[in-house]
């Protein structure tokens, strides 16, 4: 009964939602392994943050929570925003590491006299992981009528990896202008491996500088406008109020919010070199970030005093 609920309440969001941002939804889920139909998943989006409201109302009835506890149902958005970038990242990172082989393998069928079709049909058989998903999911659309060349740099793309897209675009036109594309392949497999493993390095020079802005964005920033704002409440309940002590929790969320969000933006130019990355890291941050200042300045205060 209710997985009829959620294919009804589905073709709901199918007629009200464009088919281009499901279109885009779906490929975001795809991307990260989650193969639910995206109007399927924005119901059970709902149905989760409206059964967590609910749970929560009833808390706040029966043990006095206070009223702000309604907002955390909604942290169930960028954590799972949060999942599908991180298995997107472990996706394209497997990709990577098998990509080499795959190419060097693909020249070694070439020389023996397969054509480019078959070979990559014959090795999207017997591999396994997601390069040879795409592989195969790529091989289907040339069937059903998709042109090569189309097909090819759709799948480069859906790697999520400018290395990767770089290289098959480099294929590509190696098999367009007619030279020896065995060659080709080799060579880019050569080049790939030092590509990668240069990447490798320069992620591990520069995780200490990343690890310590992401404690400085998620814990120490939030924990002390937190305090702040406990602080400017012991003042308030004392009646000793002022401008300061009335705009300083307000004013320290702003900066709270502004300073994730250019971390994000710093952490991805330093670990990947452009700046639009930033954007998929600037909502987790954010919400991390905002998570420990609602528990410090909403609890905090109840455990100090409790440890006093």
């Amino acid at each position: 009964m209710k997985f009829k609920i959620i294919n009804d309440l589905g073709l709901v969001i199918d007629n009200i939602v464009p088919d281009k941002y499901l279109s885009k939804l779906q490929e975001f889920l795809l991307s990260s392994a989650i193969f639910t139909d995206a109007s399927q998943f924005l119901v059970i989006l709902a149905i989760f943050i409206l059964t967590g409201e609910l749970i929560f109302a009833i808390c706040i009835s029966l043990f006095s929570f206070p009223l702000s506890v309604l907002i955390l149902p909604l942290f169930i958005i960028p954590g799972l925003f949060t999942y599908v970038v991180v298995q997107q990242e472990r996706r394209a990172q497997e990709i990577e590491h098998t990509a080499p082989d795959f190419l060097r393998q693909l020249s070694s069928m070439l020389q023996v006299g397969l054509s480019f079709e078959n070979a990559m049909e014959d090795m999207s058989q017997y591999g396994e992981g997601p390069l040879y998903d795409e592989m195969r999911r790529t091989i289907i659309e040339i069937r059903m009528g998709r042109n090569f060349d189309d097909a090819w740099r759709a799948m480069s793309k859906r790697l999520k990896s400018k290395e990767l897209e770089r290289v098959f675009g480099i294929i590509l036109d190696g098999r367009k202008s007619g030279s020896s594309i065995s060659n080709v392949l080799a060579d880019v497999s050569d080049d790939l491996r030092d590509l990668l493993a240069l990447k490798r390095e320069r992620k591990s020079t520069v995780m200490m500088s990343v690890m310590f802005l992401l404690i400085s964005a998620v814990i120490a920033t939030p924990f002390s406008i937190g305090m702040v704002s406990v602080y400017s409440g012991f003042m308030q309940s004392y009646g000793m109020e002022s401008q300061i002590i009335m705009t300083a929790p307000v004013a320290g969320e702003m900066y709270m919010l502004i300073h994730s969000i250019l971390v994000a933006f710093i952490i991805s130019i330093i670990m990947y070199g452009e700046i639009k990355k930033g954007i998929r890291f600037s909502l987790p941050l954010a919400a991390a970030s905002f998570g420990i200042f609602y528990f410090i300045s909403t609890f905090g205060g109840t455990l100090l005093m409790g440890g006093l």
